[in-house]
C-alpha cells in the first residue's frame, strides 16, 4: 500500500514536472495538506479550532475556495488513513520545494498545532520530527514557531 502511494506521488512528480505544471503543484499541496491533517489528529482528540486553522491555512497559502480546500483535505485525510509513514510527503517536499517554502509549511504546521493554544507534547514532537525531515534547522523551527505564537 505505502509503496503504490509512493509510486503514484513519484509518477505524478516525475510525469508532469515539464508537461502539467498544475498536476505537479496539486501533488505538492496534496502533501502539505497530509502533514496538517497529521499535526490535527497528532493528539488524538478532534479539535474543530485545529480543523478550521487547516482550511485557512490551505486557502491562505494556495489561495484556494472553501470547496477546494475541503475537497483537498478530503484526499489528504484519505492519504493518512493509508499511508504507514509521512517520509513519502516530507520527501516530496524536500526535493521541490525552496527553504522558504519549507519555511512556510512549518508556520502552517505551527499555526495548526497551536490553533487551539494548547500545544500538546505528540504535536510538538511530530512538528519537530517533520522539521527534520524536511531539512529545516532547529534554529529555524524555533524562530518560526515564536513568530506563529506572537501573532
Amino acid at each position: 500500500m505505502l509503496k503504490s502511494l509512493r509510486d503514484l506521488l513519484s509518477r505524478s512528480l516525475s510525469a508532469t514536472d515539464a508537461k502539467h505544471p498544475e498536476d505537479r503543484e496539486h501533488t505538492l499541496r496534496l502533501a502539505t495538506a497530509t502533514l496538517l491533517v497529521e499535526i490535527v489528529r497528532a493528539d488524538y482528540e478532534e479539535n474543530l479550532t485545529e480543523n478550521e486553522m487547516v482550511f485557512a491555512e490551505l486557502m491562505r497559502r494556495f489561495g484556494l475556495t472553501e470547496d477546494e480546500a475541503l475537497l483537498l483535505v478530503k484526499k489528504a485525510e484519505q492519504e493518512a488513513d493509508q499511508s504507514v509513514t509521512l517520509q513519502s510527503f516530507t520527501r516530496l517536499l524536500h526535493e521541490h520545494l525552496s527553504l522558504g517554502e519549507k519555511h512556510a509549511v512549518i508556520e502552517m504546521l505551527w499555526r495548526v498545532a497551536l490553533a487551539d493554544d494548547h500545544l500538546d507534547k505528540h504535536e510538538d514532537y511530530l512538528v519537530r520530527k517533520l522539521a527534520d525531515l524536511l531539512y529545516v534547522s532547529h534554529g529555524d523551527l524555533i524562530r518560526i514557531r515564536n513568530v506563529v505564537m506572537g501573532s
